[in-house]
């Protein structure tokens, strides 16, 4: 006996409800066909933005005594790069691909989710909540009209793809 744990998650049919969050699993269609097999039902790729992100320097994640902290700096190789990666994703895993989309401005965001869109992807995650990066994620996050502006410009850009705001 198999037991149905499939979900809908806005218009995205979940085979279940584990979806792999974004972060440095989500950087290519070969670790997005690993994270299939594995069983997720969703794959969320890393924060992408408009221009390449170097990132921080090392360490970039440390042990602590109760868990572990990390502060990536939203290293990406920018989406122009990126979405040769998103089509690939698109071409090869059966599951959802989330684009997690980073940004200093709304139209920056916008550019990002359009070209994610234009890839093929399933759904996009609007990352204002980055803590540790000076003029994106939580910068933006805490304006609330900020926020507005970018989810309006984003659905816009993407039409009917669900678009949830970190």
């Amino acid at each position: 006996m198999s037991l149905d744990l499939s979900v809908r998650l806005a218009s995205l049919s979940l085979r279940n409800p584990t979806v792999l969050a974004s972060g440095i699993l989500g950087i290519s269609a070969s670790l997005a066909r690993r994270i299939e097999a594995a069983g997720a039902g969703a794959f969320t790729t890393k924060t992408v933005t408009r221009e390449p992100r170097r990132g921080y320097f090392n360490p970039v994640f440390v042990e602590l005594e109760h868990g572990y902290l990390n502060a990536i700096g939203l290293s990406n190789p920018g989406i122009d790069y990126f979405k040769k990666e998103l089509e690939e994703m698109k071409r090869t895993v059966k599951i959802p691909v989330i684009l997690s989309v980073g940004g200093s401005a709304p139209e920056e965001i916008e550019y990002v989710a359009r070209q994610g869109a234009e890839a093929g992807v399933d759904a996009l995650e609007l990352n204002v909540s980055c803590p540790h990066v000076k003029g994106m994620g939580l910068e933006m996050g805490d304006n609330a009209e900020t926020v507005r502006e970018i989810v309006k410009r984003v659905k816009a850009a993407v039409g009917e793809k669900p678009v949830f705001v970190k």
